[in-house]
């Protein structure tokens, strides 16, 4: 196709994020969608057990060995639906870039940056757990950023809830409402097929699904009117209609616009093990999420999709490649059009920025971007100097609100195990801290050569250390230190902070002064005592 206008283009574009717990099935998701827009032939499983694949988008060896994905990915691929002539209306497939991120909560921070970057999430529900705190969390983070949400409940062809009891408990703890678009024939642990739910929420199609050896292939389908899906299924059917029909007639039903504002939410079951209602995700993706849009930088100058190049850094990656040592920059297309090769200002330094090596990665897999629009994510290669949170732009200056640091509840320090390797150690230190891994605070008193690493969870310090002896060649002793608690302070504020028992003061990489706190009693009683210094607190602490 010959590219049109980035408005054109940014229509054609779907940036999704999918957020759950941990083990709810996201990278298994993720596969299956890719399975399902023929980007891959066979889907692997996600835990790399004896004799089966780990998923594309797990390439770390720890994510390998633990099941769990660590660092997000991106994925970039075509779907058309059946029947559709796209979105411009000339039969050009919708570009989706799907964006992998880590369930396990001690990878919170990179979640949260993850979801700047995108327009709508895929909200995963495991069918026999229902909403568990880590799904909560980073529903939170969707509602303060409006982003709307589709609900996937996951692993229906295992034992598990009743439809209408996770319903419930959505509505109850999340403050949405669900309105279902496709209704499960068939118990949680006897998955036959989905009901197609009509615009007033009664059923008007059913889709049987079929196995495949392993769930490693699409799952054919078979639809039937519901006069045949009720001869062909009986209770299971009557179920279906009765149970979505007591839905609809309380007004459950999907609304675009409650939907784009944030108070309500598509719901859709499925088994992504089995690729069974992955064809349905797609579609709704494509049918009902919202294009990219232009956004107001720092200064409240609106960037409009038509106006000059502009994109956000929201990620920071090294050691991809273990042939060599690089330095990935993810950035989202904001505005206009990106082209390979283009020199762009780095917003922050002012300084000019080379895009020679562009690329969209996958797990390991790499591919060249010549071109890119708003929405799409891009790979830019030694990305020196970028952070989180930067802009990059052309022409028409602009420069986007940076992402808020994440609260960290785990504090320890960081050492070289070898003082021969100390420089080794700082050049990893300052990369790791740069790239968000941690956020890396250093004082007077403990000098470079013993920085504190600050963490949501414990396991980004197991990260950092194995990332170390694997990418650096440096071995690294790590202590705890007795604090529980952040907060950001001032110049002003931190000598008189700095003299009180259980209070030390530190600097973050960025250049804000923290003040760490033995614990919130200890916080309050600072609070109380000495309401005239500045305390403020961390977001999503």
């Amino acid at each position: 196709m010959n590219a049109l206008s980035p408005t054109v283009e940014a229509r054609r574009r779907r940036t999704f994020a999918i957020i759950s717990h941990p083990d709810a099935g996201k990278s298994t998701l993720t596969e299956a969608l890719a399975l399902h827009a023929h980007v891959i032939n066979e889907a692997g499983a996600v835990h790399g057990k004896a004799g089966r694949k780990a998923t594309v988008s797990d390439w770390m060896e720890m994510e390998q060995a633990r099941g769990i994905s660590v660092s997000s990915t991106a994925l970039q691929f075509e779907y058309l639906p059946a029947g559709s002539q796209g979105a411009t209306g000339d039969g050009e497939p919708y570009v989706i870039n799907l964006v992998d991120t880590p369930g396990h909560s001690d990878f919170s921070e990179d979640t949260y940056r993850v979801l700047t970057a995108v327009d709508g999430a895929l909200m995963l529900i495991d069918a026999a757990k229902g909403l568990e705190p880590q799904t909560l969390k980073l529903f939170r983070v969707c509602k303060s950023r409006n982003i709307p949400i589709i609900t996937v409940v996951n692993k229906w062809d295992r034992p598990g809830k009743s439809p209408l009891e996770l319903l419930d408990e959505i509505a109850a703890e999340i403050d949405l409402t669900p309105t279902p678009i496709f209704w499960p024939v068939g118990i949680a642990g006897d998955f036959h097929g989905l009901a197609r739910l009509d615009a007033a929420g009664y059923p008007n199609e059913y889709i049987e699904f079929t196995r495949t050896a392993g769930g490693s292939t699409i799952a054919p389908e078979e639809y039937f009117s519901p006069t045949d899906a009720e001869a062909h299924r009986g209770d299971d059917w009557a179920t279906a209609v009765e149970e979505s029909t007591l839905l609809a007639e309380m007004g459950q039903v999907h609304d675009e616009e409650l939907f784009l504002a944030g108070e309500t939410s598509p719901v859709i079951f499925a088994s992504a093990k089995l690729n069974f209602g992955v064809h349905q995700i797609l579609d709704s993706i494509v049918g009902l999420a919202p294009h990219p849009a232009g956004r107001d930088d720092i200064s409240g100058t609106y960037h409009d999709l038509e106006d000059d190049f502009s994109a956000v850094i929201f990620k920071v990656q090294a050691g991809m490649d273990s042939a060599h040592r690089d330095r990935l920059a993810f950035m989202r297309v904001v505005s206009g059009e990106f082209e390979r090769g283009m020199v762009v200002t780095h917003a922050q330094t002012n300084k000019p920025f080379a895009t020679k090596y562009a690329l969209t990665v996958f797990g390991r897999d790499r591919e060249t971007v010549e071109t890119a629009y708003p929405g799409d994510v891009v790979g830019l290669v030694n990305a020196l100097g970028l952070a989180p949170g930067d802009t990059l732009y052309k022409g028409k200056k602009a420069q986007y609100p940076p992402i808020p640091a994440f609260a960290p509840e785990h504090f320890a320090t960081l050492r070289a195990a070898s003082l021969s390797k100390y420089k080794q150690f700082r050049k990893a230190v300052d990369e790791l801290g740069a790239e968000g891994v941690v956020q890396i605070l250093t004082n007077d008193l403990r000098g470079e050569s013993n920085p504190v690493m600050a963490a949501v969870g414990v396991l980004q310090f197991e990260v950092v250390q194995a990332r170390m002896r694997a990418e650096y060649n440096v071995e690294t002793v790590v202590e705890n230190i007795p604090y529980t608690v952040a907060r950001r302070t001032d110049a002003a504020s931190a000598p008189e902070l700095g003299r009180q028992r259980g209070v030390e003061i530190f600097t973050r990489q960025d250049g804000e002064l923290i003040a760490l706190i033995s614990d919130k009693w200890r916080l309050n009683y600072l609070q109380k005592e000495l309401p005239d210094l500045t305390l403020d607190t961390l977001i999503a602490d």
